[in-house]
């Protein structure tokens, strides 16, 4: 929360064109990107990804359909979820191309995206996708939630915690788990410097591996192009069978129980927290938690 003072000089930073993620690491004095400064970073920057992905269109969709063959590869699904869905100038193109029947959710750490995001839904007339708050290392979700997850370069900006982030999306997978993300195993110096440069994930395949991970493909999907400095790699993981199906349900990011929707907002019975509904998007982060032990008394019959 330190930064979240700091948020008018931050906006200064940014309208002037400064690098964000460089400033608010000297500010924290740390070489890694913090998820407060993802936070804030990505927050600032919400509405600029449609506007290039409107002007990268041959782009964008040439980058979905690699999406959704992969996806369509591994066979049939009843829930798909992307990670990081931003202002889902990936999530619309990919789902286009699936069948209208299935369950599809999205999440992000910036309210502000997935506000941009829910009105690009509606523009494009998708009304059966999910939208929340979420945090990566948290996610909302009970265990084996989804069928199929993917992320579009969303683990990029956590390196140095790519262990934890691999393990809570296999947490959370029914499946499979569809990587998409820069390279530096597939990269060259110019990609790799750029990598350690921002921060970047890195060596997912061998942090997969060491997790003892099923890895069932890993190879380079897009070289460099004029939209990233990074090569884009593709890594499929096969969570093992006979699990049980938790059904989508929203759950408590601190205490993994299961969060209802009472009253317009959402509300754990067993860690007694409240989780607000804001603007028609749930804000499931652990920092949105309200102690609201007395929520479901009677308050009309005092």
């Amino acid at each position: 929360m330190k930064l979240f003072k700091t948020l008018k000089e931050i906006k200064n930073i940014y309208s002037k064109g400064g690098n964000m993620m460089n400033y608010l690491k000297n500010k924290t004095n740390t070489n890694q990107n913090t998820i407060e400064a993802i936070l804030i970073s990505y927050d600032f920057q919400a509405g600029n990804y449609i506007k290039k992905a409107q002007k990268y269109l041959e782009y964008e969709e040439q980058f979905s359909n690699n999406i959704f063959e992969v996806i369509n590869k591994y066979g049939d699904f009843n829930s798909l979820m992307e990670v990081g869905v931003g202002e889902a100038t990936t999530f619309i193109p990919v789902i286009k191309k699936l069948p209208p029947s299935k369950k599809y959710y999205g999440f992000d750490i910036s309210w502000s995206r997935v506000k941009y995001a829910k009105m690009n839904l509606k523009k494009n007339i998708i009304n059966d996708a999910s939208l929340f708050i979420g945090d990566l290392f948290n996610i909302p979700l009970l265990d084996n939630s989804i069928d199929f997850i993917y992320t579009s370069h969303s683990l990029e900006p956590n390196g140095g915690k790519e262990k934890e982030a691999l393990q809570e999306l296999y947490r959370v997978t029914n499946n499979y788990l569809f990587l998409f993300e820069p390279s530096n195993e597939f990269g060259d110096k110019e990609t790799n410097d750029h990598i350690v440069k921002n921060g970047y994930v890195k060596n997912l395949y061998q942090v997969a591996k060491d997790l003892g991970y099923k890895i069932v493909e890993h190879k380079l999907l897009n070289k460099k192009n004029h939209l990233s400095a990074n090569n884009t790699a593709l890594l499929v993981i096969e969570k093992e069978k006979g699990l049980v199906v938790n059904n989508n349900t929203f759950s408590c990011p601190i205490t993994n129980t299961p969060l209802e929707l009472i009253r317009g907002n959402y509300f754990s019975k067993e860690s007694l927290l409240l989780y607000p509904v804001v603007d028609e998007i749930p804000c499931l982060l652990q920092s949105n938690a309200i102690v609201a032990t007395h929520y479901l008394d009677d308050f009309k019959s005092i």
